[in-house]
């Protein structure tokens, strides 16, 4: 299993969070990390355009975006954009792309939320069909009837991977994509329900074997203080929970919420909850670093300690 690290919705000015994610993604590929994941925010900055700035402080990293909404940009514009960042990053980019959830897409950008899982077998079709340049794209489907040459062509793979919950998305991540990009799955989520079913679809299209990347907050602390952090990771990362595609996710598991998704603990716990991860057939763990304290200093103090613990596990789960 590859281990990676999440970055960016960082707090603050513009210049401060950029020069915060500089060093970032830079403490990340010096700690030997795999891969570093980045999200997109409804309101912060764009995913791709940071993937290309981690790019220039980087040379070996996998640089993934986890994910891009689908209905927010038409599929040719994002095959450009996709293929503009993976020659920047010579090669590293993994993009993850999905549907969203309709709090965003209806809500908050006043876009259809029909049928999303139909939309996304549409848009994967014109996609892919325009990462596969330099040539003729001609994709007609009952979303797009798309004519447009393309001039690029990725030297390297360029993975997409979706974020696929449910049976219907997940069949289409195996047909269609390179694997599947998760948060608020837990271990039996993802080892009776997702695994399952995208390695299957996968394998019947004659695909390769899919990636399955994960995200959990992970909070390097003693025993008695996992409550703790259970209890932050609930009051800072449950804003997801509302969704009803998550809360379907966290149904076909064990965990209630994000805090149980928490791998917590000391040195020793973090790695077996990653080993059990592994088991239930993750290909990739992203971890959301998630520092505990009473006051500012505190918090830094947890989050550096975390991060060394990180490094060594790396080395481990491999």
């Amino acid at each position: 299993m590859r281990l990676g690290v999440m970055i960016g919705a960082e707090r603050g000015d513009m210049t401060r969070k950029v020069n915060k994610l500089a060093a970032d993604i830079q403490w990340a590929e010096a700690a030997g990390l795999d891969s570093a994941w980045m999200p997109q925010v409804p309101d912060d900055f764009d995913c791709l355009s940071m993937v290309a700035l981690m790019a220039a402080h980087t040379s070996t990293i996998e640089l993934g975006t986890a994910v891009v909404p689908l209905q927010a940009q038409h599929p040719v514009a994002l095959a450009r954009q996709a293929l503009s960042v993976h020659a920047i990053a010579e090669g590293r980019l993994a993009l993850g792309v999905g549907p969203s959830h309709h709090w965003i897409i209806r809500d908050m950008l006043g876009l259809p939320y029909d049928k999303p899982a139909a939309y996304t077998r549409d848009y994967l079709e014109v996609l892919n069909a325009s990462l596969a340049g330099p040539g003729p794209v001609d994709v007609e489907n009952d979303t797009f009837t798309v004519h447009n040459p393309t001039a690029l062509a990725a030297e390297t793979p360029l993975p997409v991977l979706v974020a696929a919950l449910g049976p219907v998305m997940l069949q289409i991540a195996g047909e269609l994509a390179d694997g599947t990009v998760l948060w608020m799955a837990d271990e039996r989520a993802i080892g009776d329900h997702i695994a399952p079913r995208i390695n299957k679809a996968a394998d019947n299209a004659g695909r390769p074997a899919p990636r399955i990347v994960a995200g959990i907050p992970v909070c390097l602390c003693a025993n008695s203080e996992i409550d703790t952090a259970k209890e932050r990771a609930n009051r800072i990362l449950a804003e997801a929970e509302t969704s009803p595609n998550y809360q379907r996710l966290l149904d076909r598991g064990d965990a209630r919420n994000v805090g149980d998704l928490c791998a917590a603990g000391d040195e020793d716990a973090i790695l077996a909850r990653f080993k059990r991860f592994a088991d239930a057939g993750v290909t990739d763990l992203s971890v959301r670093l998630l520092p505990i304290g009473d006051n500012r200093d505190e918090l830094i103090a947890s989050k550096y300690r975390t991060r060394e613990v990180i490094a060594e596990l790396a080395k481990a789960v491999r």
